[in-house]
């Protein structure tokens, strides 16, 4: 077979006309479900049956004031922060002091189901009495270091309250933390006050309301508050600021010192049951 006759049968058999769709009619329209249809109602919307939530944006407290932060029916939540608490020479020596000479350990906790962990930073206690948190306790220790109790009595002055404890936690650096909680312990007492002095390196203080009980422990919608604690800041939580938020110091993944933070509290006997253990 030629080239030229080879070439004709080829084309013969693929050049076919193409067959063009046939319009559709207003039959064929009509039959169509859904929402989307020809003419000029090609879309309808409908109002989503829920409200569209939007999510707060974070709110940041640098300045020193008084802050309601939240009202409803436990009360109310307030913060008090005081910037420059201590002189920058005195927060200086005082931080030196402590990092080198108070006696700092790791301390193990325990989860629900019963697995140890040991908290990313070192802590120390101070106070008459025993202090259980995260299920392990820590033992009481009256002797205070002089300068703690140099502080425990400005502390005391400055805000108006009266503490007989003290929790120290070292942050040697940005990746020590401590996550989201509440001090809301039964030997903390109600609405407990708490105190909390910064020495060193600024680390950031965030805060995160409580949800609605509708929410079912979702946290996505909820107030946040961040607060960056600079050398010798002062800041008491008051009110019902533990049982309707909480609190967190967050790891950080650049170049942080080390930080010391003094929390000052007032504890009370933990209450016993009939068989002489302690009610944790």
């Amino acid at each position: 077979m030629s080239d030229k006759r080879q070439r004709a049968r080829v084309q013969g058999s693929w050049a076919r006309p193409l067959h063009k769709p046939q319009q559709p009619t207003p039959q064929d329209v009509q039959s169509v479900s859904g929402s989307w249809k020809y003419g000029p109602r090609s879309f309808e919307f409908h109002q989503p049956a829920d409200p569209i939530r939007e999510i707060p944006a974070e709110k940041v407290i640098e300045n020193a004031a008084d802050f309601e932060i939240s009202q409803g029916p436990t009360g109310v939540s307030r913060l008090r922060l005081i910037p420059g608490f201590l002189q920058q020479e005195e927060a200086d020596w005082m931080f030196s002091k402590l990092l080198a000479e108070l006696p700092w350990s790791q301390k193990t906790n325990y989860r629900m189901m019963g697995d140890a962990y040991e908290e990313p930073r070192l802590t120390c206690w101070y106070g008459e009495l025993p202090y259980t948190y995260s299920r392990s306790t820590m033992q009481a220790n009256a002797q205070w270091h002089p300068v703690l109790t140099t502080l425990h009595l400005a502390v005391e002055k400055k805000s108006g309250h009266m503490f007989n404890s003290l929790l120290c936690n070292l942050y040697r650096d940005g990746k020590d933390s401590i996550g989201w909680h509440s001090d809301s312990e039964p030997s903390l007492g109600p609405q407990p006050i708490i105190a909390s002095l910064s020495l060193g390196d600024t680390r950031v203080f965030s805060l995160r309301k409580q949800p609605l009980p509708e929410d079912k422990g979702d946290y996505t919608y909820v107030e946040r508050i961040r607060i960056p604690l600079t050398h010798g800041t002062l800041l008491l939580m008051e009110g019902c600021t533990q049982m309707d938020w909480q609190h967190q110091v967050a790891k950080e993944y650049h170049d942080r010192g080390p930080r010391i933070n003094l929390t000052f509290r007032t504890i009370y006997p933990e209450p016993e049951c009939p068989s002489g253990r302690f009610v944790r």
